[in-house]
């Protein structure tokens, strides 16, 4: 309770928190970074490819270094692993947003490309918009359904427009959907999960689950010295630079950052993909693809900005 009063005396206003620019801007940058990594993640994987892996080796590579670094810091902060029914909830999570969406996306990458990819990556939000009416008791505004709407159509174009370097298939544009749609499953996860634990403790014990998961779909190159000699760098950046790093500069941006702020800058990701695509693999998305991208990044930025209505 607080103290009455006394004759004349005004009342006090507890000083207003205000984050300061720096810190702000130091978040953005973090999310910058992470956001820049992950639109590496074609990148390497069709290095990774090209010197003897298969898709899903490039997978298990990412899971697997992945789920050691996560490990290591999760013990080094002591923090607690998940357990009875969270520990069922984080392999099923594990399951489906490591193992499949592992997989899916590096198939992705190998059957239409890495700027295509990227783009139909994006198409998460969307489905996080979804989702969210049942699993979360949100509802859906008309500025919310447009977008969604406005994704969908963006996808049509991609797919019609295509481009060089750019093939446009059943199997690039289902993995690619695939994808997004197991990775809409981490925003999911991570806001009921991440209150009680350390993200790193989930990491670890989800990926360890898509290590597992996706063994049976490896091949021999997964164990040839010649193979992993010569795409050892890109298995590198796929598991250190691409998962654990850019996870903990997501983590450290959040921190500093609203999060709708965050989600907006991350929409760069697609865009350092297809430039690096352009660059690196001579993939030129036509005209009527690019315009297909721009409208499922705007889509995107767009749902970070909706708000949530429960």
């Amino acid at each position: 309770m607080t103290e009455p009063l006394e004759a004349g005396e005004q009342p006090t206003r507890p000083p207003t928190a205000v984050v300061p620019s720096s810190a702000a801007l130091t978040g953005a940058l973090f999310v910058l970074v992470a956001a820049s990594l992950w639109g590496l993640l074609g990148i390497f994987g069709t290095y990774a490819q090209r010197a003897g892996l298969s898709p899903y080796d490039v997978a298990w590579w990412r899971a697997a270094v992945g789920a050691a670094l996560f490990g290591v810091h999760a013990l080094a902060l002591r923090a607690s692993f998940p357990r009875g029914r969270d520990l069922l909830v984080t392999v099923l999570f594990g399951l489906a947003s490591g193992a499949v969406f592992y997989g899916a996306y590096q198939v992705a990458v190998a059957s239409g490309g890495a700027s295509l990819a990227s783009v139909l990556l994006y198409s998460a939000p969307a489905f996080v918009a979804v989702l969210s009416v049942p699993v979360l008791s949100e509802r859906l505004g008309g500025l919310e359904i447009a977008a969604v709407a406005a994704s969908i159509c963006g996808v049509g174009l991609v797919a019609i427009g295509g481009g060089t370097g750019i093939t446009v298939t059943a199997l690039s544009l289902s993995t690619g959907l695939l994808a997004g749609f197991t990775y809409s499953l981490y925003y999911l996860y991570g806001r009921s999960f991440y209150q009680r634990y350390h993200p790193s403790a989930c990491l670890a014990v989800a990926l360890g689950v898509a290590v597992l998961a996706l063994t049976p779909f490896t091949s021999p190159a997964l164990y040839a010295p010649e193979a992993l000699g010569q795409a050892w760098p890109a298995v590198a950046g796929v598991g250190v630079l691409s998962t654990y790093v850019a996870y903990l500069c997501h983590s450290a941006g959040l921190q500093r950052l609203p999060a709708t702020r965050a989600s907006v800058i991350a929409t760069i990701e697609p865009v350092v993909a297809g430039v690096l695509a352009t660059a690196l693999f001579a993939e030129r998305p036509a005209a009527l693809a690019v315009l297909g991208g721009v409208v499922v990044i705007a889509a995107a930025a767009t749902l970070a900005l909706a708000p949530r209505r429960a």
